[in-house]
């Protein structure tokens, strides 16, 4: 049973109608401290049994929550914001604990967190439908707007507690019931957690359903489970056309965030102070582990030996280690595997010909056997088709790839299969515009970098970088549905 929000409360349990469960399977799945290495706590592994019932309940409490007045929804969402600054400081240590977040993570995730709530609360009352003149004399068309039904979520674990919520909080407020299933590596801080939120801010029964588990187990349930209106997946590329498939199957809608490629391009006449102050931040927050980070920086040839310059020196800086030390900015990969892949891209980029300026390699923490923290990399001498360019790497790893003039800055960015983020710096502002226009990607920030996240500002991507969106009317959309209502008022005269 949970009974508190803290890395030392016993999170083995799903939560199906309002209770704390045993899992069907009786079994369980060990969750690593990404840091020291360390089994933390024990979640169910969940099996169909436990998805099965989760979305029952959530087929059953949907209506009746669907009943409730705009402003009971949206008191229930509000409340979730006291609970949150309530429990903040148990919040980042969870982030840092399952996430390997360090304090810059946790902080911005909370904020980002309380930004996507704070805009869900507001939904219960955007939900206006629209009167329609008709063509047929005395009829008066009725537009309304309703929730889907069962909206279900599938989250990450990169930012697991920020890219959850953004799919549940909403499909909440505007009357739908929830099955959310979190990525392993983070089922509490992108699932569990959750539940304990809204149970605090008395959400009924059913209407939010967490179940953990592997996605080789379950994940082929949740995504095509036939109670299933809305899946909402935030995840690689390869992951989500496997998801989006599986809901096709059932006409369920899709909302899919997927992997991207963002570049930074660099003009010869940007601020370089600048750019290098953007960049520093866009390639290792969160140690590259974010959608919309860094993946190239394309810059000009005229500045780029001393931008790489600048950029090593900066990286050389960054104090890298522990995500519960709060010195940290650069803390662990989350698991063994995505280190390997990040670090055999940088080989291959350099075995390719690319020039490692510095890092490259893991860092050691004291009393930690194989450590999962990689050192801030630099790589120079890149070309796009080498493999820490044209491969998502997300890890801190900034390949600089130089250019001759903004229209090769242009084809280099777009020369990708994903266009999700991006960022461009130029010492003229219309230049930078110029640029913007021409990147295929979902969003663009001038004199700024990619990891940006407004939730009253629509956020989706293209090509192979998802299709639906998330955020402000957005979002509405994806979670509710339009049905047409007609009243004849006067006798209708048909032709036969």
């Amino acid at each position: 049973m949970v009974t508190e929000i803290s890395t030392a409360a016993d999170w083995n349990a799903v939560y199906i109608d309002g209770d704390w469960v045993d899992s069907d399977s009786g079994e369980s799945i060990g969750v690593e401290d990404p840091s020291t290495r360390e089994t933390v706590w024990e979640v169910p592994a969940g099996v169909e049994a436990d998805v099965n019932a989760a979305y029952e309940a959530a087929a059953e409490a949907q209506a009746e929550w669907a009943d409730q007045p705009p402003a009971r929804r949206r008191q229930v969402v509000q409340k979730v914001l006291g609970v949150l600054d309530e429990h903040e400081e148990e919040i980042v240590e969870l982030l840092a604990t399952e996430a390997g977040g360090t304090e810059i993570m946790g902080r911005t995730s909370l904020q980002i967190t309380r930004d996507h709530v704070s805009e869900a609360a507001t939904l219960p009352n955007r939900m206006k439908g629209q009167h329609a003149d008709s063509n047929i004399p005395g009829k008066e068309n009725i537009v309304q707007r309703n929730p889907k039904g069962v909206v279900t979520a599938i989250s990450p674990w990169n930012f697991p507690l920020n890219l959850s919520i953004r799919a549940v909080a909403p499909a909440i407020a505007t009357g739908n019931a929830v099955v959310l299933k979190p990525a392993t590596n983070t089922p509490v801080t992108g699932g569990l957690l959750i539940a304990k939120l809204f149970e605090e801010a008395g959400l009924p029964e059913g209407v939010l359903n967490v179940v953990t588990g592997r996605g080789s187990d379950i994940g082929d349930r949740v995504a095509g489970h036939p109670e299933s209106d809305v899946v909402a997946f935030t995840g690689s590329t390869a992951v989500g056309r496997q998801v989006a498939a599986t809901a096709a199957e059932n006409l369920a809608i899709q909302a899919m965030e997927l992997g991207g490629n963002n570049a930074h391009v660099v003009t010869a006449d940007a601020d370089l102070d600048a750019a290098v102050d953007s960049a520093v931040f866009g390639s290792f927050v969160h140690q590259g582990q974010v959608c919309i980070s860094i993946n190239r920086h394309v810059v000009h040839e005229d500045v780029y030996d001393e931008y790489v310059e600048r950029l090593t020196e900066r990286a050389e800086e960054l104090a890298a280690g522990s995500a519960h030390d709060a010195e940290t900015v650069v803390g662990p990969i989350i698991d063994e595997s995505q280190r390997e892949e990040m670090l055999g891209y940088v080989e291959e980029t350099v075995e390719a010909g690319a020039t490692l300026e510095t890092g490259g390699e893991t860092v050691d923490i004291d009393g930690t056997d194989d450590s999962l923290v990689v050192a801030p990399t630099v790589l120079s001498d890149v070309t796009n088709d080498m493999a820490a360019a044209c491969n998502e790497h997300f890890g801190p790893i900034a390949p600089v790839i130089s250019v001759s003039d903004v229209d090769e800055a242009v084809e280099v960015a777009n020369d990708t299969e994903h266009g999700l983020s991006g960022s461009v710096h130029a010492g003229d502002v219309g230049t930078a515009m110029d640029v913007a226009d021409r990147m295929e990607t979902g969003h663009v920030h001038i004199n700024d970098q990619p990891i940006n996240d407004e939730a009253h500002v629509p956020f989706s991507g293209t090509a192979a970088s998802g299709m639906g969106g998330y955020n402000s009317d957005t979002i509405l959309h994806e979670v509710t549905e339009t049905k047409w209502v007609s009243i004849q008022r006067e006798e209708r005269e048909y032709p036969f």
